[in-house]
């Protein structure tokens, strides 16, 4: 399993992935190859991101959770992740 959080400010690789700039504080933690569970860093749960292939190429799913219905509903479908996790900022 792989957890990444996201509080590194400093610039990207040329292709690595930085959302910390956009939304800092936000844990991305790796299930498999193609779901990640987002949470704060208290351990919160925000919601899901899943990876799929599609023929154009690879899409994300954005799911976050709604704790008052305990239920999750679809907020979009990206061609990037960071559009995805875009989604769980405030």
């Amino acid at each position: 399993m792989t957890t990444l959080t996201f509080t590194d400010t400093s610039p990207a690789a040329p292709g690595q992935l930085r959302p910390a700039q956009h939304h800092p504080g936000l844990t991305l933690v790796q299930l498999n190859d193609e779901l990640w569970r987002v949470t704060r860093p208290t351990g919160e749960v925000l919601g899901y991101l899943e990876q799929f292939r599609v023929r154009a190429g690879l899409r994300y799913r954005a799911k976050r959770f709604i704790v008052r219905q305990n239920r999750f509903i679809e907020v979009g479908e990206f061609w990037s992740m960071d559009d995805a996790i875009d989604c769980f900022g405030f």
